[in-house]
């Protein structure tokens, strides 16, 4: 079918097209133009004439066709047209040279000079290729919303004179973070909770798929292994997060049959490659954390002792609260509900608004059998939990501990 191999081809072929584009036009403006020109042109041309032997090739010809075209049209490229006619008579690019171009694109999206928000949404549009509809329904704002974030992005862009290159090894660190970051808050953005769609698979899926792809340009760099593990053990546990009627199964009552045993053996693969590297970082040790969850057969089956002590090198490389409250959580399955509950009262400060906190100090109170206590910590966490799913959790599993 034609048309499925254009939509085949947008989703193989549109991010290396456009940082190819951006790289030889410099504009992404541009770039992004003469990209959705030459799929346009490609949906009408291939159901007649079929599908071209080398589909990017083809495409970015047309591309770069239209940007002359376009600039002999609009004044504002009159005194550039030299540059664009020279990037038409580029012979195809090795591939060395194209993975050069989107990993620059993936740095550029992810700088530092712009913000978390604008980060994700320029990512998701010009990375991934996600249409501006979609993202703005990853935000849960109107699509007009979200057309005007990206326009802000990148004028942001144009004025801090963002560069879209990849770094020099030696800066190469921080850099790394920030996409790393970046493709974190991505994949988590699709179990934000909030809304009616709990779960939003699409993210989760191109957040998997970037990963990959980083992996693939850098694959010297063990935390970029380490953070596509993460997401394939946590991506494993998607088919059992909701019952069939869309509400929520906490971790001890999902049906681990239903965990995908496909991203679990991807995860066991990558982050085995990660370690191979000898430089553990915070996304490595979470990944061994999720493998120990996935080789248990049951919830009480899981190995707490080494879970335990994961979190507590993580703690030392990342000393947020979150972070500790996780390590808490594991301390109280390992050793006690009393040795988890002594480790809360420090945090409680940083976060006495967190509802998460509070129910994990519920459970702790119900093993420790103080069910008066565990009630009010319960009660707290409904208070401060904004999602009417996560809400409906918590009342269930309130009723449920406490009798």
């Amino acid at each position: 079918m034609p048309h499925a191999e254009v939509a085949e081809a947008f989703g193989a072929q549109w991010p290396r097209l456009l940082s190819t584009l951006r790289a030889d036009l410099g504009d992404l403006d541009l770039a992004e133009d003469a990209a959705q020109h030459a799929f346009a042109v490609a949906a009408e041309r291939w159901p007649v004439d079929g599908t071209p032997r080398v589909p990017g090739a083809w495409l970015l010809t047309v591309a770069r066709r239209w940007a002359i075209d376009q600039a002999r049209r609009d004044v504002r490229w009159a005194a550039r047209e030299q540059d664009v006619r020279a990037a038409l008579e580029l012979p195809q690019r090795a591939r060395g040279a194209v993975a050069d171009d989107l990993l620059a694109m993936i740095f550029g999206c992810c700088h530092r000079a712009l913000d978390e928000a604008a980060q994700v949404a320029l990512t998701l549009r010009y990375v991934v290729g996600l249409p501006t509809a979609s993202i703005a329904r990853a935000f849960l704002v109107p699509e007009a919303t979200m057309a005007k974030r990206l326009v802000r992005a990148k004028k942001k862009v144009a004025a801090a004179g963002i560069p879209f290159r990849v770094p020099d090894r030696a800066d190469l660190a921080e850099p790394v973070a920030g996409v790393l970051r970046t493709v974190y808050v991505i994949y988590t953005q699709g179990h934000a909770g909030a809304g009616e769609q709990l779960i939003r698979g699409d993210l989760c899926e191109e957040a998997r798929w970037l990963a990959g792809c980083i992996c693939e340009l850098l694959p010297d760099e063990p935390e970029v292994w380490g953070l596509a593990a993460l997401l394939a053990f946590t991506d494993a546990r998607r088919p059992a997060r909701l019952d069939d009627d869309g509400e929520i199964v906490l971790l001890r009552d999902q049906d681990r049959t239903r965990w995908d045993a496909a991203s679990i053996a991807d995860g066991q693969e990558l982050l085995a490659r990660a370690l191979r590297a000898r430089r553990v970082g915070p996304y490595q040790l979470q990944a061994a954390i999720a493998a120990a969850h996935a080789r248990a057969a049951t919830f009480d089956d899981t190995d707490w002792v080494t879970i335990r002590r994961l979190y507590r090198v993580l703690a030392v490389l990342e000393p947020s609260p979150v972070v500790r409250l996780n390590e808490a959580v594991a301390v109280s399955l390992a050793d006690g509900p009393e040795a988890g509950l002594a480790m809360l009262g420090p945090l409680e400060a940083d976060l006495a608004q967190f509802h998460y906190f509070h129910l994990a100090r519920a459970d702790m109170l119900v093993h420790a059998g103080d069910l008066a206590a565990a009630r009010v910590a319960f009660d707290r966490a409904l208070a401060l939990c904004d999602s009417e799913t996560e809400r409906r959790a918590i009342e269930r599993e309130a009723a449920s501990r406490l009798g």
